[in-house]
C-alpha cells in the first residue's frame, strides 16, 4: 500500500518487530513528558509467545516507510475474547481494534489508519475502536488533556496532534477515561474520616494487606473481584489465566503488601484497591531515551525498586463484588482501603502525590468517589469508533 513515496507494510520479522518498538523511542525522544518504557519489556509486550494477548487475539502490526526510512507504525488486532462481549458494552461482535499508533506527520497517521482499517475489514470486521494498545487493560485511548506533565506507571502519553489527525480520519469520540490527581500528605474531609471510622468499629470487616508469600493466590483473589467488579463496565474484557499470571510476573516488583489491600466482610473478600508506587518517574531518570539503562542505571532502578522512596503512587485498579456496588458498604470499604493506602504511602514511601484512574468518565460511584476525596482530574484519554 502506498501513499506517494509513502508505503506500508506489515511487520514479519524479528528485526521488523524491533524497529516498530524502537520507533516510538527516536520518534519522541526531544518529548520530556513521555516516559521510555524498558525497551525489553516493549519488545515482549508485543511478541507472540510473550504476552498472553496473542493466544487469544489476532495482530498485525504494520510500518511506515518514506525512501527507507521508518516514519510510522500502528497495530490492528481482534480481540476473540472482546468479540463475546455485549454490543452494548463498547465491544461486541464485528468489532475490531487499531493501537500504538506513532507518526511523524498526519498524512503518515492517516495512511496508517487506512490500512489498519483494510486489515480490519478483510477479517471481516465492521467497526472500529480505537486506540487500544493492545487491550482495555493496558493502554486504551488516546490523551487529549495533560500533556504538560509525564503519566504515572502504566498510563501513556502521546503527542497532543494525535487526537486531530484521528478526528480527521473520520472517528468520533464513544468514551473519555479520566485520572485524578490529589495531596496524600492531607487528611480526608470530616464526613469521610467520619465513615472511615464507622466502619473500623464494624467487626464484620477487615481491611488487611496482601500476603507476598501467597503472592498467586492473593492475584487469583484480586483477579475474581476484578472479572467480577468490572463485567457490567463499558469496555470489559475478561482476564484470562495466561494474562493474570502475565500481569502478577510483571508488577510483582512494584509490589508492597502496604499498599495493595483486600477488604473482606464476614469473611469474604468482596474488595480490593491496587496502588503501585510510580516506576516512571525513575525510568525518566535512569532508563535513557531509548529504554536501554546503563549498568549504573540499572543498578539505581534494582536498589528504588527494593525501596521505593521517596516515591508517588498510582491507583490502577480497584474493585467492589458487584452484588455489594448499590449498597453504603461499597463506599465505605472503599474509603477505609483508601485511607489505609495513603497513611502507609506518606510514612513508609514519603509519598506526596497519587493519582486514581483511569475511570470511566461515567462510572457516577468511581466519580464520586473521587469528587469526595478532593482529587482534580490531571489527565483525559479518548476512545473513538467509526464503521468500517
Amino acid at each position: 500500500m502506498a501513499n506517494s513515496e509513502l508505503v506500508i507494510t506489515p511487520v514479519s520479522s524479528k528485526a521488523d518487530r524491533a524497529a516498530f518498538v524502537d520507533f516510538a523511542y527516536r520518534l519522541n525522544a526531544a518529548d520530556q513528558n513521555w516516559v521510555p518504557n524498558l525497551r525489553s519489556e516493549e519488545i515482549s509486550k508485543f511478541t507472540p509467545g510473550k504476552n498472553p494477548f496473542f493466544d487469544h487475539a489476532r495482530v498485525q502490526l504494520f510500518l511506515a516507510r518514506r525512501s527507507g526510512r521508518i516514519v510510522g507504525r500502528i497495530s490492528a488486532h481482534i480481540d476473540e475474547q472482546a468479540l463475546k462481549q455485549p454490543v452494548e458494552q463498547g465491544m461486541g461482535p464485528g468489532t475490531g481494534n487499531w493501537g500504538a499508533i506513532e507518526a511523524e506527520d498526519e498524512s503518515t497517521a492517516r495512511a496508517l489508519i487506512a490500512a489498519a482499517e483494510a486489515w480490519l475489514r478483510a477479517q471481516g470486521m465492521t467497526r472500529v475502536l480505537a486506540p487500544m494498545n493492545l487491550s482495555v487493560w493496558e493502554e486504551p485511548g488516546i490523551q487529549v488533556r495533560g500533556h504538560d506533565h509525564p503519566p504515572m506507571v502504566m498510563m501513556a502519553h502521546h503527542n497532543a496532534a494525535y487526537q486531530g489527525w484521528i478526528e480527521g480520519a473520520g472517528y468520533g469520540r464513544v468514551k473519555t477515561l479520566y485520572t485524578y490527581d490529589l495531596d496524600v500528605t492531607k487528611q480526608y474531609p470530616p464526613l469521610i474520616q467520619r465513615i472511615i471510622a464507622s466502619g473500623e468499629k464494624n467487626a464484620k470487616i477487615r481491611i488487611r494487606e496482601v500476603e507476598l508469600k501467597h503472592f498467586g493466590r492473593e492475584a487469583a483473589i484480586i483477579c475474581d473481584i476484578l472479572n467480577d467488579a468490572w463485567s457490567d463496565n463499558w469496555g470489559f474484557v475478561p482476564f484470562t489465566d495466561k494474562e493474570i499470571a502475565y500481569t502478577g510476573k510483571a508488577l510483582k516488583p512494584l509490589v508492597h503488601p502496604e499498599l495493595i489491600r483486600i477488604a473482606e466482610y464476614e469473611g469474604e473478600p468482596v474488595a480490593f484497591m491496587m496502588t503501585l508506587p510510580d516506576l516512571n518517574g525513575m525510568q525518566m531518570r535512569v532508563n535513557g531515551r531509548n529504554g536501554k539503562p546503563s549498568i549504573l542505571g540499572l543498578m539505581k532502578l534494582l536498589l528504588w525498586l527494593r525501596k521505593p522512596r521517596p516515591a508517588d503512587m498510582r491507583v490502577p485498579l480497584m474493585g467492589v463484588r458487584k452484588k455489594l456496588q448499590a449498597s453504603r458498604l461499597a463506599s465505605q470499604l472503599a474509603f477505609m482501603m483508601i485511607e489505609y493506602i495513603r497513611r502507609a504511602a506518606v510514612e513508609k514511601f514519603a509519598a506526596k502525590r497519587g493519582e486514581i484512574g483511569w475511570i470511566l468518565e461515567d462510572n457516577q460511584g468511581m466519580v464520586a468517589i473521587a469528587d469526595a476525596i478532593d482529587s482534580k482530574v490531571n489527565r483525559e484519554y479518548a476512545i473513538y469508533e467509526k464503521m468500517l
